[in-house]
This record gives structure tokens, sequence and C-alpha cells, in this order.
């Protein structure tokens, strides 16, 4: 697939802040306007929030992602349905519900 660039327009401050968030993640701005972008196309609305961890817990929450993403690019998770990903979500979302 051919890739092209595309400009956007935004605040210094806003830009500073989405940068340091989207490195809490452990993705470039660049692949969070991708994911976001296909998100957007496959699900034909904005579908889902991203939001970082409180500070006292970004460092444990992006080690635990660093190594799923290891495991995934690995071939260690098995591939994932959006429905049965939505589900695990939905059961994660629960649990929290019910520790507090």
């Amino acid at each position: 697939m051919a890739q092209v660039s595309m400009t956007v327009r935004m605040d210094a401050g806003i830009k500073a802040q989405f940068e340091e968030l989207c490195a809490q993640f452990g993705m470039s701005v660049n692949t969070a306007m991708n994911v976001f972008a296909n998100a957007v196309i496959v699900n034909r609305k904005i579908p889902f929030e991203i939001k970082a961890a409180e500070r006292g817990d970004s460092m444990k929450d992006l080690e635990a992602f660093r190594e799923i993403r290891r495991m995934a690019e690995s071939g260690q998770l098995p591939d994932l349905t959006l429905d049965e990903i939505n589900e695990e979500i939905r059961l994660a979302r629960e649990e929290i519900d019910r520790k507090k």
C-alpha cells in the first residue's frame, strides 16, 4: 500500500502533551494517528478511548503493554476478533468496577 504524508495543525502545547502521552503508550504520534484512522474506518465512528494511567502506575502499565506487544510479535498470543477484544475489555472494566 502506498504511503502518503498528512499535515495536521494544532496548538503547540497540545502537540507536546500528545507526544508525551504517545510515548507513555509505547508508540509514536504517527502510529497513534494510524491506529485512530484505521479504527474509525473499521467502526465507522470514533470507537475507543485511550487514556494515560495515573502518574504512579504509568511505568508498570507501560512495561505490561510492552511485554504483551513482545508476545504478540513473537506469535505467542492468539488472534482475536474485534468482538472477542471488546468482551475482554468489558470483563476487565467489570473487574475494575468491583474493586472500587
